[in-house]
């Protein structure tokens, strides 16, 4: 999160943003907590999957869209897994 240019207060709050955008994007039902930590979770593996194409996203809307890449596809994966 350092390496994104955001510390850790303000990768709650975009995470929990992040969460909250897709939870409306992909019509889940979560709560606060469950947001914020899919869009902290979501752009850490966001950067990562992004990382291995040679894409960069730094700052807070780099980390805001890389956390709501991130967890919509964990959203997904976990209606996958739930099925």
């Amino acid at each position: 999160m350092e390496s994104a240019g955001v510390g850790w207060f303000a990768a709650i709050i975009i995470g929990g943003i992040a969460g909250w955008l897709a939870e409306k994007f992909m019509n889940s039902n979560m709560g606060i907590l469950m947001n914020i930590l899919l869009g902290i979770v979501g752009a850490i593996i966001a950067n990562a999957i992004l990382a291995g194409f040679g894409v960069a996203l730094g700052g807070w809307i780099g980390y805001l869209i890389a956390g709501f890449v991130g967890a919509c596809l964990l959203i997904a994966l976990g209606r996958i897994i739930r099925r």
